[in-house]
């Protein structure tokens, strides 16, 4: 190998590997876990649980279709008119079914 060939196969071996395009933020990780702690109990057991849960929600539903989701359950929230769109549309309906597939799932792998 050249010298340039050498330092570039070096340098790509120190490289961190970039994190996949639909990789969930830690953050957005984190607030599933602590809404699945509040829910389930405070124990070490329950953490390792609701990490798996995230771990395999994030595996059958890319983070751009979680965030819309979330985004979905926000706007339901709001009282009057404004929230039936986010409530009866089409779309926000089979978003949701996804997203509830996955827990599902989820709930039977890691629970």
């Amino acid at each position: 190998m050249k010298t340039v060939e050498l330092i570039f196969a070096a340098t790509m071996a120190l490289s961190p590997t970039p994190a996949p395009a639909d990789d969930y933020p830690t953050a957005t990780r984190a607030e599933y876990v602590f809404a699945c702690m509040a829910s389930n109990g405070q124990t070490p057991e329950v953490l390792r649980k609701c990490a798996c849960s995230i771990d395999a929600i994030a595996e059958r539903v890319p983070y751009a279709s979680y965030e819309k989701v979330e985004t979905i359950l926000a706007m339901q929230q709001i009282p009057g008119g404004r929230a039936a769109y986010f409530k009866e549309a089409a779309w926000a309906k089979e978003l949701l079914e996804e997203l509830r597939r996955a827990q599902a799932e989820a709930n039977l792998k890691c629970f």
